[in-house]
């Protein structure tokens, strides 16, 4: 057998198949994360859903793994091949294929991006709000159930997704959901396929829900004097059941890194990026409520977006966080833990993360989606120095045992790709081996996205 070339009949064109090497190296790894980088044997283009079942039916009759690859954004590692085979590269499966603004939802491709749909939704004052910090693939941000900076108000990508046209191993189309925006029908199989890492089958069509853009925005940037004063505040303003839009925590050594990097001059402290939308009216009510808060639990120093273009500047410091903080350790990768609490639990749990990190005397950066109890802790790591990746596995051991004792979870958007294996059977004990099941019931030879999610 002949991998390359059985492809190549499929398409006849050199275009949708490559062994190029430069193609290979680029879907070995993701982005930036630590994860070892594995060449893929070959890396194909489908266009369209046929393209999709003719390679998944012969990967199948093959018994040859294959892994999706949008843009390469996840953390921890899930479009790595492993075990080689098949790399799928859905980026030309790109099209919004159908928009229905009255019932507010949109039917697109694994391709399409987040930011190119926001485009597309503009004109008709729409917008799809999960915001994971960067341009990822919608196919890539259901894989993982990402969410993000609107997490807050809006929840996760499961929380968006109506219904999906999925292509499962053996090239049999299944399609689950509608677009409906409830049902009591039957098993809730959408849910079930959000967050599955491509180990059960391959997107097609997606279906999500889309919302209008608020009428007006109020965006803050607010110091504090620790990060535990920043947590509270947010805390207690979701007690108070604000209009909160977005709300981010970044601590010093982010801001620190964010200097460097976009040549700014912020004080050296821990920041609350906040945002308010909705009828302004409500918006500016809400903000002096806000204030109350903020002014309560210490804080240094509230500066206010007064236009689109500050808005937009601000948000961009967050949005370009990852790459600011990698800028500090240019050679090195990042390690990023991605563990979720109660939204009580919360300050303890970022004070205990800084304790860890001062105890173990490394420089780390602390960081979330703090709304929903979402953070995040940041290292620079030399992937080929063993004993310093193994000190920084030991650290983020014991940021998700904390979580998991205080009623958290090991993952609240990233997902378990290679890095997060252990945990999940921490977390979730016997109900994994119910999870195999599934898996074996869909892809009964393990060629979708093999040697993620379980022990093998």
């Amino acid at each position: 057998m002949n991998l390359y070339q059985d492809l190549y009949q499929f398409f006849k064109n050199e275009n949708h198949v490559s062994q190029k090497l430069n193609i290979l190296l680029d879907h070995s790894k993701d982005q930036s994360s630590y994860h070892p980088s594995h060449l893929p044997e070959v890396v194909v283009f489908p266009e369209n859903k046929v393209d999709v079942i003719k390679i998944l039916k012969y990967a199948n009759e093959n018994k040859i793994p294959v892994v999706p690859f949008g843009l390469g954004t996840s953390v921890e590692g899930q479009v790595i091949p492993i075990e080689g085979g098949i790399s799928m590269n859905m980026t030309r499966m790109n099209k919004i294929t159908e928009l229905q603004p009255d019932n507010f939802l949109v039917k697109v491709e694994p391709g399409v991006t987040r930011v190119q749909l926001n485009d597309s939704l503009k004109e008709h004052l729409l917008h799809f709000p999960i915001d994971p910090a960067i341009d990822a693939s919608i196919g890539g941000m259901v894989s993982t159930n990402a969410s993000g900076t609107n997490s807050v108000r809006y929840g996760s990508m499961k929380d968006q997704v109506l219904g999906m046209q999925i292509i499962l191993a053996n090239g049999e189309e299944l399609n689950v959901g509608g677009q409906y925006l409830k049902s009591s029908s039957g098993y809730n199989l959408t849910n079930l396929f959000v967050g599955s890492e491509a180990t059960l089958g391959v997107f097609t069509e997606i279906t999500l829900r889309v919302y209008n853009i608020p009428k007006y925005k109020l965006t803050a940037l607010v110091e504090f004097t620790d990060l535990i004063s920043a947590s509270n505040a947010v805390v207690n303003m979701k007690k108070r059941d604000l209009s909160i839009e977005r709300v981010e925590l970044i601590d010093e050594r982010t801001i620190e890194a964010i200097n460097r990097y976009k040549s700014r001059n912020f004080s050296i402290a821990p920041y609350l990026f906040l945002e308010l939308g909705g009828n302004e009216d409500i918006v500016h009510h809400d903000y002096e409520l806000a204030k109350e808060i903020l002014i309560e639990e210490g804080c240094l120093n509230i500066q206010l977006a007064t236009n689109d273009l500050e808005r937009e500047n601000l948000w961009e410091i967050r949005h370009e966080v990852a790459f600011a903080i990698k800028s500090l350790n240019p050679e090195k990768k990042l390690m990023t833990t991605d563990v979720c609490v109660p939204l009580t639990v919360l300050p303890n749990a970022i004070k205990e993360t800084r304790k860890i990190m001062d105890h173990s005397n490394i420089e780390c950066a602390i960081l979330g989606h703090v709304g929903d109890g979402n953070f995040h802790a940041v290292f620079s790591v030399d992937p080929e120095n063993k004993s310093e990746v193994g000190l920084y596995k030991k650290i983020n051991e014991q940021i998700v045992d904390y979580a998991l004792k205080n009623g958290g979870t090991c993952s609240g958007e990233h997902g378990i790709g290679l890095g997060k294996i252990e945990y999940m059977y921490k977390q979730h004990g016997n109900s994994v081996s119910y999870m195999r099941q599934i898996k074996s019931l869909f892809d009964p030879n393990n060629i979708m996205n093999p040697s993620k999610i379980f022990k093998k």
